[in-house]
């Protein structure tokens, strides 16, 4: 499609006539929002142009201003909302309910039969009859735009897209739409669609084009649309459909932080407060291959079961038990009850009244009527008394679940602040900072600021950032700023990510560096869910089953950047293959083409979550290159997959593949050896993989065996080879005395605690300082036996010198003429004399070698 040069100048134009024509669209179109109609089970989509510009979700649209210009068939389209008015049912009137024992069984059984994929009618098939009110206001509406009305035009759209009031679904003819607006004005709405269907392909209604998604993302962005922004820089991020480029990216991030930021401190006192909706659905079945085999639910990741552990108890388990630990009189038990209906989570909305309720049931413990402190109350429970006065001043301060009341909320700080509560001192900070219901006083706010940063607090520090960056632009007052601001980073503070990110764009006190400014900037846009995205929405379209809505609320998210939107995306257009073949006739009429089945969309998704750490698409990207899902089949990327995944010991799955591929040769050498590696090094992985791996090794070993007895050509398992190391003295030493330990076994110490009252309870460790002891000792009782040894020599030697000069007298005594006789008999003595005195041992072949030989010195 080519844009002309009257397109241009149509979008653009200026005059006061298409400011005002433009205004009027843009203020109609931020407050409509529809829901679907007489289905009960389906939900309907929020029609605003941008969500983030400020439509809520749950009203139709007003009456225009009489003073505003009016469009050509405003009247028609008037006529078809009070029609659509007949109809309407709010996006969130769903609330969700605990599914009962019974509905959670069926749940757990239907995942434990194996998957059958059946081919239902498409949904839009159901609908093709519209009638009633529902095909009245169609009429109408198709009628006013006929006319170029645009609210028509991009009613019909978002009807036809997202199949609201049960309308039914056609891509097609919501391209349309949109492409007529886009057109017509240049609506950046309109031109979002379009990029993210050109984008997709979604449902076949055009034919993918990045290039042409990014041009119309790129037109829509300019004109301040947020999600197109998003999508644009996130394009830019990871090199979508052009290469990356962080300082396009940074840009355009940076503009949505700053709106962002904008959103957030226009909240009450602390800003505004939401309940975080972005998650995996695939993270509750255990991961993308189960609990277990998966990244997200193995390995360190995998929940810790203990007796005192609540990891797996659900959220209304774990409200039972506290409840009823808090009507024992638990305190603690109260307080948290009370910190959880506060806060509220993904699948308990937030109740302050209930939460309001136990906070005061824990501060009427602690202080009468009076304000008087109950005696005998130990410290630990004033403590957490405290804390739900902080809860209570918070929710006086932000009119949560009461009306705002700063005397109040001052009363309840202050109560806390008595024994050094964190948010109490914040909320006081905060007062005297802004004057709420106190004279303003920086000195007071920057001493309760302090106080409240001496313990962690991430408000506070971030509070005293930007004061110390107020104040000027000393190193000093930078250096504080930035010291506090990594404080309270670490804990995740979107504020403070806001504030990192700005001062390293602009290098003011960091190092300027795009790709870190870049990534603060990503985080603070993800993070401010309801201002930019359509999580909500498509989470309560999965629990509902309308599994389409959802996938094309969660495309949105997508095409945002959000990892956790691609995967789930991804994970909707899986296709899951069945371990059953159904026959085909068994349904003639089942349609073959589904907006779900587009394994080609699936694998682009599996691997933009994989670009941002995601192991498990990592894996999963694998699979569809090795088995052809999506793409032609490459073993050879595969392998690359596989290899990318399983370093650092990451996915035990992954590795267990390269094994399966070793064993096979497939894409890969056929090594029995190699594969038997990688086997192992999947059960070291993942302790949990035990059966898989045990089951493939006993497999694997048989065909070695087979292997080797026939001579094959391939690798047999071998034994790894053991290296042999040459011991120093003190390294045989040491193993010498270990062996010695070990000679005698851990049995040896059995029972020892208890029989011997203060023994030492670790017998059985010996540690370097008793391998010295030991080795002194044993050098004593050396240099002592060598001393024994050597005084019994000495004393041997001296006897027998003795015993030959008592010979030698007598013979001298009868003369000396006994001639050669006598000579031998002089040298005989001489030898047995240079025997006795030959050396500390006798000399091999001497007459006492023999004895000492079998420890006869000294007998």
């Amino acid at each position: 499609m080519t844009l002309s040069s009257g397109f241009a100048s149509t979008t653009f134009t200026k005059s006061t006539t298409m400011r005002r024509f433009l205004l009027y669209i843009f203020l109609l179109l931020r407050v409509a929002v529809f829901s679907h109609a007489d289905v009960p089970d389906n939900q309907q989509h929020v029609l605003s142009g941008d969500k983030s510009n400020g439509a809520t979700g749950n009203t139709l649209p007003p009456e225009p201003p009489a003073a505003q210009h009016v469009q050509p068939g405003a009247g028609l389209v008037d006529a078809a909302l009070v029609e659509l008015r007949k109809l309407h049912q709010p996006l969130h009137y769903k609330i969700r309910k605990n599914p009962g024992i019974l509905r959670t069984v069926l749940h757990l059984a239907s995942k434990a039969l194996p998957a059958i994929r059946l081919t239902a009618p498409s949904p839009a098939s159901s609908h093709d009859a519209v009638s009633g009110p529902l095909l009245h206001a169609t009429r109408l509406l198709e009628e006013s735009a006929q006319k170029n009305n645009s609210d028509a035009l991009y009613i019909l759209g978002d009807m036809n897209f997202y199949g609201n009031f049960s309308h039914p679904r056609n891509l097609k003819t919501a391209f349309s739409y949109y492409q007529k607006l886009a057109l017509l004005n240049g609506n950046s709405s309109a031109m979002y669609m379009m990029g993210v269907m050109y984008s997709t392909g979604v449902g076949g209604a055009v034919e993918p084009d990045q290039a042409r998604a990014l041009l119309y993302y790129t037109f829509a962005a300019n004109q301040g649309h947020t999600r197109a922004e998003m999508a644009v820089a996130h394009r830019h991020y990871a090199g979508i459909g052009t290469t990356k480029n962080c300082e396009t990216a940074v840009k355009y991030y940076k503009r949505v932080a700053d709106k962002a930021i904008a959103w957030y401190r226009s909240g009450p006192p602390g800003g505004m407060s939401w309940i975080s909706e972005s998650h995996r659905i695939a993270d509750e079945l255990g991961g993308i291959y189960g609990v277990g085999a998966s990244v997200s639910s193995s390995g360190q990741n995998a929940p810790h079961k203990n007796p005192t552990s609540d990891a797996q108890a659900s959220i209304e388990d774990i409200l039972e038990y506290l409840d009823l630990m808090s009507q024992k009189g638990d305190v603690k038990a109260t307080f948290n009850l009370g910190r959880i209906f506060y806060d509220g989570q993904r699948n308990l909305p937030r109740d302050y009244a209930k939460a309001r309720e136990y906070f005061l049931k824990v501060a009427s413990k602690t202080w009468n009527k009076k304000g008087q402190v109950f005696e005998n109350k130990t410290p630990s429970f004033h403590t957490i008394s405290c804390r739900a006065a902080g809860y209570i001043g918070r929710m006086y301060l932000r009119g949560e679940g009461v009306e705002q009341n700063f005397r109040l909320a001052e009363f309840w700080f202050r109560r806390g602040n008595e024994q050094a509560d964190q948010q109490s001192r914040h909320g006081l900070g905060l007062m005297y900072l802004n004057g709420y219901g106190v004279e303003q006083n920086l000195d007071l706010a920057l001493k309760f600021f302090n106080a409240a940063a001496e313990t962690v607090y991430p408000p506070s520090h971030v509070q005293l950032a930007a004061l110390y960056l107020d104040q000027g632009q000393s190193d000093e007052d930078i250096y504080a700023a930035n010291h506090h601001l990594d404080l309270a980073a670490k804990y995740y503070n979107m504020e403070a990510y806001y504030y990192i990110g700005e001062m390293t764009y602009f290098g003011l006190g960091r190092e300027r560096q795009c790709e870190v400014a870049l990534n603060y900037y990503k985080a603070v846009a993800e993070k401010v869910e309801p201002f930019v995205s359509s999580w909500a929405e498509a989470n309560l379209a999965y629990e509902a089953g309308e599994i389409e809505l959802a996938f094309l609320e969660y495309l949105h998210a997508a095409e945002q950047g959000y990892e956790t939107a691609q995967n789930n995306v991804a994970y909707i257009l899986d296709p899951q293959k069945s371990y059953l073949t159904i026959p085909q006739w068994l349904f003639p009429k089942a349609q073959k083409l589904t907006l779900l089945q587009n394994p080609t969309l699936a694998l682009i998704y599996w691997t933009r979550s994989s670009r941002q750490g995601n192991i498990d698409a990592t894996v999963k990207m694998g699979d569809y290159y090795l088995f052809g899902i999506g793409t032609d089949a490459d073993v050879d990327k595969a392998v690359q997959c596989y290899t990318a995944a399983s370093e650092h010991y990451q996915s035990a799955q992954a590795l267990w593949n390269l094994g399966w591929m070793h064993e096979n040769g497939i894409g890969l050498t056929q090594d029995y050896h190699l594969a038997k590696r990688y086997y192992d090094t999947a059960l070291e992985t993942n302790d949990e993989a035990y059966l898989p791996v045990s089951l493939s090794l006993l497999k694997l070993r048989a065909r070695s065996a087979w292997n080797t007895f026939t001579n094959g050509r391939i690798n047999s398992i071998q034994d790894e080879p053991t290296e042999k190391k040459e011991w120093s003295l003190s390294e045989w030493i040491n193993n010498f005395l270990q062996d010695e330990m070990g000679y005698y076994g851990d049995d040896m110490y059995d029972g020892y605690e208890d029989a011997m009252p203060g023994a030492d309870s670790d017998l059985g460790a010996f540690e370097e300082g008793d391998i010295l002891e030991t080795l002194v000792i044993m050098g004593l009782a050396a240099a002592l036996v060598f001393l024994v040894l050597y005084r019994q020599q000495r004393q041997q030697a001296a006897r027998r010198q003795q015993e030959d000069e008592a010979r030698r007298q007598p013979q001298e005594q009868q003369g000396q003429g006994v001639g050669r006789a006598a000579g031998g008999a002089f040298a005989n003595g001489q030898q047995q004399q240079r025997a006795g005195n030959g050396g500390f041992f006798p000399q091999p072949g001497a007459p006492g070698f023999g004895q000492w030989a079998v420890g006869g010195v000294g007998h």
